[in-house]
């Protein structure tokens, strides 16, 4: 029972080598096919991204059940992503260029039509990322920016020094206001 448990029908270093290939294509299909993928999930790329590990599953043990061979494997997929991150973190030009670019999905409170259409993404869609943040509209919004790794970055748009200041001189004019109000009640109080 013991050895047919851990006997590898597949030679040691395929049971290396298919996780590898496996991981860098992953990891290449995912960069051609954008950011998105890695961002908000709807349903339709919830269900590509469970089906991948299952798609890919043979790819990467054979016809291999053995407990040995899903420890040589899942080691190989550890390894490999661990040895492409230290040389990421080693080469910031390699890692930038292999990451992509940031995408401005609204500036200064306008919708970059051109770009959600390059990140296949709905205004619907956009609108629920803001809404995450606290916000209720785009024209609130300063910028939204869809990060190489998936996740926004929202920063709402803040009052300017004028607009600061008109706040601050209405919320003194009111206190004043109510202030007068007060007195002249005292004063007919008096009277």
């Amino acid at each position: 029972m013991f050895e047919s448990m851990f006997q590898l029908p597949l030679p040691w270093i395929e049971k290396i080598v298919r996780p590898i290939i496996v991981y860098l294509f992953l990891i290449l299909f995912l960069r051609l096919f954008g950011k998105r993928e890695l961002a908000q999930l709807n349903p339709f790329d919830l269900v590509v991204l469970l089906s991948l590990s299952n798609t890919v599953q043979n790819a990467i043990i054979g016809n291999d059940n053995s407990v040995t061979g899903g420890i040589i494997g899942a080691f190989s997929l550890l390894a490999i992503n661990w040895l492409l991150m230290m040389v990421l973190f080693k080469m910031p030009k390699v890692d930038s260029a292999l990451e992509g670019k940031e995408s401005v999905l609204i500036a200064h409170g306008v919708v970059n039509k051109a770009a959600l259409e390059k990140e296949t993404m709905t205004e619907m869609e956009l609108l629920s990322v803001i809404h995450k943040q606290g916000l209720d509209e785009f024209s609130e919004v300063e910028s939204c920016v869809l990060e190489p790794n998936g996740t926004f970055y929202v920063e709402a748009i803040k009052p300017s020094t004028d607009e600061k200041q008109i706040a601050s001189l209405k919320d003194a004019l009111e206190t004043l206001t109510h202030e007068v109000r007060t007195m002249r009640a005292e004063l007919a109080e008096r009277s």
